[in-house]
């Protein structure tokens, strides 16, 4: 087990705690297979009734995943980065699909991977200091670990408007956007843990108990221009809508627009439409596995890393470089099947 992860049983409870602080818990590979292999030995273990995943110190739950690892890897031959999503995506199918009840406590930065790590379980905690994104766009990659299914059954057109914006929320627009199952202020935490670890069979009522009302919802007020100037599943035509609109707010979202790549702002748009009509998570993460293998190969990726991570100059030059030049046959060939024998598979 690496050290990147403490694992620990407390009571009846399995509990995993992130343990990078330096990178906000960004996943890494062993961290995954950690996941991995604490879910599957609790499962067969009846003195085990829920799960516990929460962080160590630090000011986030979860940031995402090793991203220098895998621009560095998509530089080379893209083994290492293809290993890591295999990995990454068995844990999120593991979560989704686990039959023991599992808390995540959704604490403070709760992005890409920590969102992947988090949304399965069947609660999930956010608190004042919750901050929930999908930035991916930004770099040149997709919204991953199963957003095609979480994005695609938000309400209105609000999974569109985060996939390609990677527009922040906090835990009250969590919370009201069902991403969240419970909000509590964070000085609680520790007494709800105490109290699940106590009685893991009141889970439940436990956080009923003490979650707290959260302040209004900001993105509520929102939705309507959310649901009308995002209603089209083509980039072209929610830009101009947007530009049609003038208001500061949609101007907002132009600007947040033109910063990101538009080759996966369209995969983005993509993947919602064919997610939304998938059933078996399983399938959601064999498609999402295509589009990560097929993606890391074009030079989108590495160059958002570059300009946002290494560099930090926020100038990516994208590839193509408008909506325009993105082309319905380039966004098709992302879906495309893998060879024979390099498709991803669940463990079970």
């Amino acid at each position: 087990m690496t050290e990147e992860l403490i694992v620990t049983t407390e009571g009846g409870v399995g509990r995993i705690r992130l343990n990078r602080p330096k990178a906000i818990h960004a996943l890494t590979h062993a961290m995954c297979s950690g996941v991995v292999e604490a879910l599957t030995g609790w499962e067969r273990d009846p003195a085990i009734k829920a799960v516990i995943i929460d962080h160590a110190e630090g000011r986030g739950f979860c940031a995402g995943g090793d991203i220098r690892m895998l621009a560095e890897s998509a530089s080379g031959d893209g083994k290492a980065a293809r290993a890591f999503f295999s990995e990454e995506y068995r844990m999120n199918h593991l979560l989704f699909t686990y039959r023991k009840p599992i808390v995540a406590f959704q604490d403070g930065v709760t992005m890409g991977g920590g969102v992947g790590i988090s949304l399965p379980c069947r609660y999930r905690i956010a608190t004042e200091r919750t901050l929930y994104a999908m930035p991916e766009t930004g770099i040149g990659l997709f919204p991953d670990v199963g957003a095609s299914w979480y994005l695609s059954r938000l309400p209105g057109r609000v999974g569109e408007f985060l996939a390609v914006t990677g527009a922040r929320l906090d835990g009250a627009e969590c919370k009201s956007l069902g991403i969240s199952t419970h909000y509590a202020a964070s000085e609680k935490l520790d007494a709800i843990k105490a109290a699940i670890i106590a009685d893991p069979d009141a889970i439940g009522a436990i956080l009923d108990a003490h979650q707290d009302v959260p302040p209004p919802a900001r993105i509520d007020g929102n939705r309507d221009k959310i649901d009308r100037l995002f209603a089209s599943d083509r980039l072209e035509e929610i830009i101009a809508a947007l530009k049609a609109d003038g208001s500061q707010w949609a101007g907002k979202e132009i600007a947040a627009l033109a910063t990101k790549s538009p080759q996966t702002c369209k995969v983005a748009l993509r993947q919602i439409v064919l997610g939304r009509e998938m059933t078996d998570f399983a399938d959601v993460m064999r498609m999402e596995y295509r589009l990560a293998c097929h993606i890391i190969r074009r030079p989108d990726f590495v160059e958002g890393v570059r300009a946002l991570i290494v560099d930090k100059d926020n100038a990516p030059k994208w590839n193509p470089a408008t909506p325009e030049g993105v082309t319905d046959e380039l966004v098709e060939s992302f879906f495309a099947p893998l060879p024979a024998g390099e498709e991803w598979t669940p463990l079970r």
